[in-house]
Protein backbone atom coordinates (compact mmCIF):
# COMPACT_ATOMS: atom_id res chain seq x y z
CA UNK A 1 0.00 0.00 0.00
CA UNK A 2 1.31 3.53 -1.25
CA UNK A 3 1.86 5.99 1.73
CA UNK A 4 -0.21 8.42 1.68
CA UNK A 5 1.08 11.85 0.92
CA UNK A 6 1.21 14.82 3.35
CA UNK A 7 -0.81 17.59 2.45
CA UNK A 8 1.64 20.59 2.23
CA UNK A 9 -0.25 23.99 4.34
CA UNK A 10 -1.03 27.01 2.25
CA UNK A 11 1.38 28.89 4.38
CA UNK A 12 4.93 28.10 4.67
CA UNK A 13 6.67 28.74 7.90
CA UNK A 14 8.24 31.92 6.68
CA UNK A 15 5.01 32.96 5.05
CA UNK A 16 3.06 32.82 8.53
CA UNK A 17 5.83 34.89 10.19
CA UNK A 18 5.64 37.50 7.76
CA UNK A 19 1.96 37.64 7.87
CA UNK A 20 2.14 38.05 11.92
CA UNK A 21 4.09 40.71 11.47
CA UNK A 22 1.63 42.55 8.59
CA UNK A 23 -1.05 42.12 11.28
CA UNK A 24 0.56 43.70 13.71
CA UNK A 25 1.48 46.24 11.29
CA UNK A 26 -1.79 46.82 10.39
CA UNK A 27 -4.05 46.63 13.23
CA UNK A 28 -1.87 49.53 14.38
CA UNK A 29 -2.27 50.89 10.80
CA UNK A 30 -5.84 50.53 10.27
CA UNK A 31 -6.76 52.74 13.70
CA UNK A 32 -5.54 56.01 11.85
CA UNK A 33 -6.85 56.33 8.42
CA UNK A 34 -10.66 56.35 9.12
CA UNK A 35 -10.45 58.87 11.64
CA UNK A 36 -7.40 61.19 10.23
CA UNK A 37 -9.84 63.78 8.44
CA UNK A 38 -11.86 64.02 12.02
CA UNK A 39 -8.58 64.40 13.44
CA UNK A 40 -7.52 67.23 10.88
CA UNK A 41 -10.66 68.77 11.36
CA UNK A 42 -9.86 68.75 15.24
CA UNK A 43 -6.93 70.21 14.43
CA UNK A 44 -8.36 73.18 12.71
CA UNK A 45 -8.70 71.97 8.95
CA UNK A 46 -12.16 72.48 7.04
CA UNK A 47 -13.51 70.19 3.77
CA UNK A 48 -11.29 71.19 1.01
CA UNK A 49 -8.20 71.52 3.61
CA UNK A 50 -8.76 67.75 4.22
CA UNK A 51 -8.84 67.25 0.40
CA UNK A 52 -5.97 69.22 -0.32
CA UNK A 53 -3.93 67.48 2.91
CA UNK A 54 -4.44 64.15 1.41
CA UNK A 55 -3.66 65.11 -1.96
CA UNK A 56 -0.24 66.64 -1.21
CA UNK A 57 0.75 63.46 1.28
CA UNK A 58 -0.49 61.22 -1.68
CA UNK A 59 2.26 62.35 -3.87
CA UNK A 60 4.92 61.45 -1.22
CA UNK A 61 4.09 58.02 -1.40
CA UNK A 62 4.22 58.02 -5.31
CA UNK A 63 7.57 59.23 -5.71
CA UNK A 64 8.54 57.01 -3.06
CA UNK A 65 6.97 53.96 -4.34
CA UNK A 66 9.07 54.12 -7.35
CA UNK A 67 12.16 53.36 -5.81
CA UNK A 68 10.30 50.90 -3.40
CA UNK A 69 9.70 48.06 -5.66
CA UNK A 70 13.11 48.44 -7.72
CA UNK A 71 14.90 48.41 -3.92
CA UNK A 72 12.79 45.47 -3.65
CA UNK A 73 13.68 43.58 -5.98
CA UNK A 74 17.35 44.24 -5.46
CA UNK A 75 18.30 44.12 -2.18
CA UNK A 76 15.22 41.51 -1.33
CA UNK A 77 11.69 41.51 -0.17
CA UNK A 78 12.59 41.04 3.82
CA UNK A 79 15.04 43.90 3.94
CA UNK A 80 12.87 46.48 1.79
CA UNK A 81 10.36 45.57 4.25
CA UNK A 82 12.59 46.22 7.45
CA UNK A 83 14.00 49.51 6.02
CA UNK A 84 10.34 50.68 5.12
CA UNK A 85 8.99 49.95 8.79
CA UNK A 86 11.85 51.28 10.60
CA UNK A 87 10.89 55.19 8.44
CA UNK A 88 6.85 53.71 9.51
CA UNK A 89 7.93 54.60 13.22
CA UNK A 90 9.38 57.84 12.60
CA UNK A 91 6.27 58.59 10.68
CA UNK A 92 4.40 57.89 13.66
CA UNK A 93 6.39 59.62 16.36
CA UNK A 94 5.65 62.91 13.64
CA UNK A 95 2.23 62.76 13.59
CA UNK A 96 1.94 62.15 17.58
CA UNK A 97 4.07 65.65 17.92
CA UNK A 98 2.35 67.68 14.83
CA UNK A 99 0.62 70.39 16.92
CA UNK A 100 -1.44 71.64 13.24
CA UNK A 101 -2.93 70.27 10.49
CA UNK A 102 -0.16 72.02 8.33
CA UNK A 103 2.55 70.01 10.56
CA UNK A 104 0.15 66.88 9.95
CA UNK A 105 0.93 66.95 6.20
CA UNK A 106 4.96 66.57 6.56
CA UNK A 107 4.31 64.16 9.25
CA UNK A 108 1.82 61.97 6.83
CA UNK A 109 4.40 62.17 4.29
CA UNK A 110 6.96 60.14 6.58
CA UNK A 111 4.47 57.65 7.41
CA UNK A 112 4.08 57.21 3.90
CA UNK A 113 8.09 55.47 3.87
CA UNK A 114 6.89 51.83 5.01
CA UNK A 115 4.11 51.82 2.45
CA UNK A 116 6.36 52.77 -0.02
CA UNK A 117 8.84 49.80 0.72
CA UNK A 118 6.31 47.62 2.27
CA UNK A 119 3.40 47.28 -0.61
CA UNK A 120 5.26 47.01 -3.40
CA UNK A 121 7.56 43.86 -1.58
CA UNK A 122 4.24 42.48 0.13
CA UNK A 123 2.46 40.80 -3.16
CA UNK A 124 5.90 39.62 -4.75
CA UNK A 125 6.43 37.77 -2.02
CA UNK A 126 3.78 36.07 -1.73
CA UNK A 127 3.73 35.17 -5.44
CA UNK A 128 7.21 33.84 -5.07
CA UNK A 129 6.00 31.49 -2.49
CA UNK A 130 3.21 30.08 -4.34
CA UNK A 131 2.83 27.98 -7.44
CA UNK A 132 0.95 29.14 -10.02
CA UNK A 133 -2.11 26.20 -9.63
CA UNK A 134 -2.97 27.22 -6.33
CA UNK A 135 -2.07 30.83 -6.22
CA UNK A 136 -5.67 32.43 -6.39
CA UNK A 137 -6.07 29.98 -2.73
CA UNK A 138 -2.97 31.43 -1.42
CA UNK A 139 -3.62 35.07 -1.63
CA UNK A 140 -7.06 34.29 -0.88
CA UNK A 141 -5.58 33.25 3.15
CA UNK A 142 -3.64 36.08 2.84
CA UNK A 143 -6.51 38.53 2.45
CA UNK A 144 -8.62 36.92 4.54
CA UNK A 145 -5.82 36.98 7.45
CA UNK A 146 -5.49 41.00 6.44
CA UNK A 147 -8.93 41.21 6.65
CA UNK A 148 -8.10 40.53 10.71
CA UNK A 149 -6.79 44.06 10.76
CA UNK A 150 -9.58 46.19 9.40
CA UNK A 151 -11.73 43.93 12.03
CA UNK A 152 -9.94 44.99 15.21
CA UNK A 153 -8.05 48.14 13.72
CA UNK A 154 -11.25 50.17 13.50
CA UNK A 155 -13.14 50.35 16.55
CA UNK A 156 -10.08 49.64 18.42
CA UNK A 157 -9.18 53.00 17.15
CA UNK A 158 -12.45 54.50 18.01
CA UNK A 159 -12.57 53.42 21.08
CA UNK A 160 -9.39 54.85 22.22
CA UNK A 161 -9.86 58.25 20.86
CA UNK A 162 -13.08 57.57 22.87
CA UNK A 163 -10.93 57.28 26.05
CA UNK A 164 -7.55 58.65 25.71
CA UNK A 165 -7.73 61.28 22.60
CA UNK A 166 -6.30 61.28 19.45
CA UNK A 167 -3.20 61.77 20.71
CA UNK A 168 -3.58 58.64 23.06
CA UNK A 169 -4.81 56.29 19.69
CA UNK A 170 -1.53 57.45 17.56
CA UNK A 171 0.71 55.97 21.03
CA UNK A 172 -0.96 52.63 21.27
CA UNK A 173 -1.27 52.58 17.19
CA UNK A 174 2.48 53.38 16.82
CA UNK A 175 3.25 50.65 19.67
CA UNK A 176 1.95 48.00 18.10
CA UNK A 177 3.75 49.09 14.58
CA UNK A 178 6.89 49.07 16.55
CA UNK A 179 6.64 45.55 17.68
CA UNK A 180 6.22 44.63 14.11
CA UNK A 181 9.20 46.39 13.09
CA UNK A 182 10.94 44.43 15.55
CA UNK A 183 10.40 41.26 13.98
CA UNK A 184 10.54 42.53 10.59
CA UNK A 185 13.65 43.48 11.46
CA UNK A 186 14.40 39.88 13.10
CA UNK A 187 13.42 38.31 10.06
CA UNK A 188 15.47 40.33 7.41
CA UNK A 189 18.75 39.27 9.56
CA UNK A 190 17.70 35.68 10.20
CA UNK A 191 16.31 34.40 7.42
CA UNK A 192 17.81 36.10 4.40
CA UNK A 193 19.34 33.35 2.69
CA UNK A 194 16.19 31.30 2.44
CA UNK A 195 15.46 29.97 -0.75
CA UNK A 196 12.80 32.37 -1.36
CA UNK A 197 14.98 35.52 -2.15
CA UNK A 198 15.54 36.68 -5.69
CA UNK A 199 19.51 37.07 -5.58
CA UNK A 200 20.44 40.43 -4.45
CA UNK A 201 22.27 43.12 -6.37
CA UNK A 202 23.79 46.44 -6.16
CA UNK A 203 21.73 49.54 -6.59
CA UNK A 204 23.41 51.90 -9.77
CA UNK A 205 21.46 54.10 -11.60
CA UNK A 206 22.36 51.85 -14.22
CA UNK A 207 20.04 49.42 -12.91
CA UNK A 208 17.26 51.32 -12.20
CA UNK A 209 17.20 52.86 -15.39
CA UNK A 210 16.60 49.54 -16.87
CA UNK A 211 14.02 48.47 -14.71
CA UNK A 212 12.21 51.52 -15.62
CA UNK A 213 12.09 51.10 -19.67
CA UNK A 214 11.11 47.33 -18.74
CA UNK A 215 8.11 48.34 -16.55
CA UNK A 216 6.96 51.27 -19.06
CA UNK A 217 7.29 48.71 -21.88
CA UNK A 218 5.23 46.24 -19.80
CA UNK A 219 2.43 48.75 -19.25
CA UNK A 220 2.34 50.37 -22.47
CA UNK A 221 2.31 47.23 -24.42
CA UNK A 222 -1.29 46.87 -25.47
CA UNK A 223 -1.99 43.75 -23.68
CA UNK A 224 -3.21 42.75 -20.32
CA UNK A 225 -1.46 44.66 -17.96
CA UNK A 226 -2.34 47.94 -20.15
CA UNK A 227 -5.80 47.73 -19.77
CA UNK A 228 -5.45 47.00 -15.99
CA UNK A 229 -3.64 50.30 -15.90
CA UNK A 230 -6.44 52.06 -17.87
CA UNK A 231 -9.36 50.54 -15.40
CA UNK A 232 -7.45 50.64 -12.33
CA UNK A 233 -6.41 54.34 -13.33
CA UNK A 234 -10.41 55.45 -13.92
CA UNK A 235 -11.13 53.43 -10.63
CA UNK A 236 -8.48 54.85 -8.77
CA UNK A 237 -9.63 58.42 -9.74
CA UNK A 238 -13.11 57.92 -9.04
CA UNK A 239 -13.07 55.73 -5.62
CA UNK A 240 -10.45 58.49 -4.34
CA UNK A 241 -13.19 61.38 -5.15
CA UNK A 242 -15.28 59.43 -2.24
CA UNK A 243 -13.20 57.49 -0.13
CA UNK A 244 -11.59 60.03 2.32
CA UNK A 245 -14.90 62.35 2.48
CA UNK A 246 -16.95 59.16 4.03
CA UNK A 247 -16.49 59.96 7.17
CA UNK A 248 -17.38 63.46 6.69
CA UNK A 249 -20.59 62.44 5.14
CA UNK A 250 -21.09 60.32 8.37
CA UNK A 251 -20.62 62.76 11.13
CA UNK A 252 -21.59 66.07 9.68
CA UNK A 253 -24.76 64.96 7.63
CA UNK A 254 -26.30 62.17 9.99
CA UNK A 255 -24.45 62.78 13.14
CA UNK A 256 -23.07 58.93 13.09
CA UNK A 257 -20.48 59.37 15.86
CA UNK A 258 -16.42 58.31 16.13
CA UNK A 259 -17.35 54.97 17.53
CA UNK A 260 -19.98 54.31 14.83
CA UNK A 261 -17.70 55.07 12.52
CA UNK A 262 -14.80 52.73 13.83
CA UNK A 263 -17.61 49.98 13.81
CA UNK A 264 -18.62 50.46 10.30
CA UNK A 265 -14.95 49.55 9.80
CA UNK A 266 -14.76 46.39 11.75
CA UNK A 267 -18.40 45.93 9.73
CA UNK A 268 -16.57 46.08 6.14
CA UNK A 269 -13.49 43.94 7.28
CA UNK A 270 -15.69 41.22 8.83
CA UNK A 271 -17.55 40.91 5.87
CA UNK A 272 -14.73 41.02 3.73
CA UNK A 273 -13.38 37.87 5.42
CA UNK A 274 -15.57 35.62 3.89
CA UNK A 275 -15.06 36.20 0.76
CA UNK A 276 -11.25 36.22 -0.74
CA UNK A 277 -11.14 32.30 -0.29
CA UNK A 278 -14.18 32.05 -2.51
CA UNK A 279 -12.60 34.67 -4.71
CA UNK A 280 -9.01 32.92 -4.69
CA UNK A 281 -10.95 29.27 -5.66
CA UNK A 282 -12.82 30.94 -8.89
CA UNK A 283 -9.35 32.03 -9.93
CA UNK A 284 -7.93 29.16 -9.68
CA UNK A 285 -10.53 27.15 -11.07
CA UNK A 286 -11.86 29.95 -13.91
CA UNK A 287 -9.98 32.67 -14.28
CA UNK A 288 -9.67 36.30 -12.43
CA UNK A 289 -12.88 38.16 -14.64
CA UNK A 290 -15.08 36.52 -12.52
CA UNK A 291 -14.58 37.14 -9.03
CA UNK A 292 -13.50 40.65 -10.34
CA UNK A 293 -16.95 41.13 -12.34
CA UNK A 294 -18.45 40.67 -9.23
CA UNK A 295 -16.43 42.47 -7.29
CA UNK A 296 -17.12 45.30 -9.40
CA UNK A 297 -20.94 44.79 -8.95
CA UNK A 298 -20.99 44.53 -5.22
CA UNK A 299 -19.29 48.17 -4.42
CA UNK A 300 -21.79 49.25 -6.97
CA UNK A 301 -24.21 47.76 -4.91
CA UNK A 302 -22.63 49.10 -1.81
CA UNK A 303 -22.86 52.90 -3.20
CA UNK A 304 -26.72 53.03 -3.82
CA UNK A 305 -27.36 51.49 -0.24
CA UNK A 306 -24.90 54.21 1.35
CA UNK A 307 -26.56 57.00 -1.02
CA UNK A 308 -29.73 56.10 0.17
CA UNK A 309 -28.80 55.80 3.82
CA UNK A 310 -29.91 58.14 6.93
CA UNK A 311 -29.36 55.41 9.71
CA UNK A 312 -26.65 53.58 11.06
CA UNK A 313 -27.95 50.41 10.63
CA UNK A 314 -28.73 50.95 6.96
CA UNK A 315 -24.81 52.63 6.63
CA UNK A 316 -23.68 49.28 8.18
CA UNK A 317 -25.43 47.56 5.56
CA UNK A 318 -23.93 49.33 2.79
CA UNK A 319 -20.33 48.79 4.26
CA UNK A 320 -20.89 45.25 4.74
CA UNK A 321 -21.43 45.31 0.82
CA UNK A 322 -18.48 47.48 0.36
CA UNK A 323 -16.26 44.66 2.31
CA UNK A 324 -17.96 41.39 -0.10
CA UNK A 325 -16.96 43.59 -2.88
CA UNK A 326 -13.48 44.85 -2.02
CA UNK A 327 -12.92 41.26 -0.70
CA UNK A 328 -13.82 39.40 -4.11
CA UNK A 329 -11.73 42.05 -5.99
CA UNK A 330 -8.01 41.66 -3.74
CA UNK A 331 -7.00 38.14 -4.75
CA UNK A 332 -7.62 38.02 -8.16
CA UNK A 333 -6.02 41.28 -9.04
CA UNK A 334 -2.85 40.31 -7.59
CA UNK A 335 -3.05 36.93 -9.04
CA UNK A 336 -3.26 38.21 -12.64
CA UNK A 337 -0.16 40.40 -12.23
CA UNK A 338 1.38 37.78 -10.81
CA UNK A 339 0.79 35.83 -13.62
CA UNK A 340 1.49 38.10 -16.38
CA UNK A 341 5.01 39.67 -14.23
CA UNK A 342 8.14 37.87 -14.82
CA UNK A 343 9.12 37.30 -10.73
CA UNK A 344 11.90 38.80 -10.32
CA UNK A 345 10.18 42.46 -12.12
CA UNK A 346 7.31 41.93 -9.44
CA UNK A 347 8.15 44.74 -6.70
CA UNK A 348 9.41 47.16 -9.57
CA UNK A 349 6.07 46.76 -11.48
CA UNK A 350 3.94 46.79 -8.08
CA UNK A 351 6.06 50.48 -7.40
CA UNK A 352 5.81 52.00 -11.01
CA UNK A 353 1.90 50.50 -11.46
CA UNK A 354 0.55 52.21 -8.33
CA UNK A 355 3.20 55.07 -8.41
CA UNK A 356 1.65 56.01 -12.06
CA UNK A 357 -2.11 55.64 -11.04
CA UNK A 358 -1.31 57.30 -8.04
CA UNK A 359 -0.23 60.17 -10.18
CA UNK A 360 -3.40 59.77 -11.64
CA UNK A 361 -5.71 60.10 -8.97
CA UNK A 362 -3.64 62.69 -7.40
CA UNK A 363 -6.11 65.28 -7.41
CA UNK A 364 -8.95 63.50 -6.97
CA UNK A 365 -9.49 64.13 -2.91
CA UNK A 366 -9.48 67.50 -4.06
CA UNK A 367 -12.00 67.32 -6.76
CA UNK A 368 -14.10 65.65 -4.47
CA UNK A 369 -14.20 67.95 -1.93
CA UNK A 370 -14.78 70.54 -4.53
CA UNK A 371 -18.03 68.95 -6.09
CA UNK A 372 -19.17 68.17 -2.29
CA UNK A 373 -18.68 72.23 -1.67
CA UNK A 374 -19.77 73.11 -4.78
CA UNK A 375 -22.67 70.63 -6.07
CA UNK A 376 -23.51 68.79 -3.38
CA UNK A 377 -22.22 66.25 -1.09
CA UNK A 378 -23.59 63.20 -2.93
CA UNK A 379 -21.71 63.63 -6.04
CA UNK A 380 -18.66 62.49 -5.49
CA UNK A 381 -20.17 59.24 -4.75
CA UNK A 382 -22.81 59.23 -7.29
CA UNK A 383 -19.31 59.50 -9.38
CA UNK A 384 -17.85 56.27 -8.05
CA UNK A 385 -20.82 54.28 -8.44
CA UNK A 386 -20.67 55.04 -11.96
CA UNK A 387 -17.30 54.05 -12.82
CA UNK A 388 -17.84 50.67 -10.88
CA UNK A 389 -20.30 49.48 -12.97
CA UNK A 390 -18.17 51.11 -16.83
CA UNK A 391 -15.33 49.40 -15.30
CA UNK A 392 -17.42 45.33 -15.85
CA UNK A 393 -16.74 45.55 -19.58
CA UNK A 394 -13.04 46.11 -19.96
CA UNK A 395 -12.88 43.45 -17.89
CA UNK A 396 -14.97 41.28 -19.62
CA UNK A 397 -13.67 41.31 -22.43
CA UNK A 398 -9.69 42.32 -22.03
CA UNK A 399 -8.58 40.62 -19.00
CA UNK A 400 -7.33 37.07 -21.08
CA UNK A 401 -4.04 36.00 -20.39
CA UNK A 402 -1.71 33.51 -23.09
CA UNK A 403 -1.34 29.72 -21.85
CA UNK A 404 1.17 29.39 -19.18
CA UNK A 405 4.04 28.53 -21.41
CA UNK A 406 3.61 31.20 -24.02
CA UNK A 407 3.84 33.49 -21.17
CA UNK A 408 6.90 31.93 -19.86
CA UNK A 409 8.33 32.46 -23.32
CA UNK A 410 7.35 36.18 -23.24
CA UNK A 411 8.90 36.43 -20.12
CA UNK A 412 12.15 34.89 -20.50
CA UNK A 413 11.88 37.38 -23.54
CA UNK A 414 11.69 40.25 -21.27
CA UNK A 415 14.48 38.74 -19.22
CA UNK A 416 16.77 38.71 -22.17
CA UNK A 417 16.54 42.62 -22.48
CA UNK A 418 13.92 42.18 -24.73
CA UNK A 419 11.11 44.33 -24.72
CA UNK A 420 8.00 42.62 -26.86
CA UNK A 421 4.11 42.86 -25.99
CA UNK A 422 4.05 41.19 -22.84
CA UNK A 423 0.80 39.60 -22.95
CA UNK A 424 -1.27 39.56 -26.04
CA UNK A 425 -5.14 39.90 -26.20
CA UNK A 426 -6.80 36.36 -26.86
CA UNK A 427 -10.94 37.72 -27.42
Amino acid sequence: MAPVEKKQPILTPIMRWFMLAMVLANIGGMMTPLLMPLYLTELGAEITDVGLVFTITSAAILVLQIFGGWVSDSIGRLRAVAIGSVGGVFGYVAMFLAPTWQWMIVALAIYQIPFALVAPSFQAFIAENSAEENRGKVFGMTNTIFQITGVIGPPLGGLLVGLMGFKGMLAVSGGLYAMAAVLRIWMATTMKHTAFQQPTQKLTMGSFKRSMSNMLGLLLAGGVLTWIFVTDGVADIAFRMSGELQPLYLEQLFSITVTQIGLLGSINAISGMFVPLLSGRLVDRYDERLPLISGFLLIFAALLIFLRADSFLTFAISWAVFGFGGGMLGPAYQSLISKAVPAKMLGTFNGVFHSSLGFISLPAPWIGAQLWERISPQTPFIITAVAAVLIIIPIYFKFRLPDKDERSAQQADTSSGVNPVMVEVHD
